[in-house]
């Protein structure tokens, strides 16, 4: 809602400046807010900074949330049309859109961290069948040595479980992955990407 009140700044203006609002945006996710330029737009369409920074905020909240879901036109078309704008502005809303949802996918992947992900896993199974103090003793460990590739920089940690500790892994990772083929998952995953 707060955003929807920020676009209702837009159909003020002339579709020109609508356009340069769309710049400014893409701009502001690239290099960061320039206050400057919100008091040269606010003086040359004689209004306040803030309605400046608020149409430019809300415009570049459509424009992100947008591209990160990788809505379809249809669907843009749609959630545009709730806002009540004129066809006119709906439609350089959506070229908008279309113009620079590319970029702005490619700088919010640039923005997200970065994990490491998996590259190799080695393991082995350690039983130690007496000690010093305990000639009947069976106490196993089981190693693992998993290899991670962050940013092209290769990693590696160990770790050591007991094989109970592990079966309980084991059963949470299956009830994950079983959660991961609901429906409602599934939705949720589709609307990440």
């Amino acid at each position: 809602d707060e955003h929807k009140e920020h676009l209702g700044f837009l159909p003020e203006v002339d579709s020109a400046v609508v356009g340069e609002f769309g710049r400014i945006a893409v701009e502001f996710l690239k290099k960061g807010s320039n206050h400057k330029i919100y008091e040269g737009a606010a003086r040359k369409l004689n209004v306040p900074v803030e309605s400046v920074q608020h149409g430019v905020l809300g415009l570049m909240y459509l424009l992100t949330e947008s591209s990160r879901l990788m809505i379809s036109e249809v669907d843009f078309q749609d959630s545009v049309l709730v806002l009540g704008f004129p066809e006119e502005l709906n439609a350089l809303l959506l070229q908008l859109y279309l113009d620079n949802r590319k970029e702005i996918r490619d700088i919010l992947q640039e923005l997200a961290p970065s994990l490491p992900q998996y590259h190799n896993l080695e393991w082995r199974l350690d039983v130690q069948l007496a000690s010093r103090a305990l000639r009947q003793q069976v106490k196993p460990a089981v190693t693992f040595k998993l290899h991670l590739d962050a940013r092209g920089e290769r990693s590696a940690r160990v770790l050591q479980t007991d094989p109970a500790t592990l079966l309980h892994l084991i059963q949470e990772l299956e009830q994950a992955l079983g959660e991961m083929k609901t429906t409602h998952c599934r939705r949720i995953v589709r609307n990440i990407k």
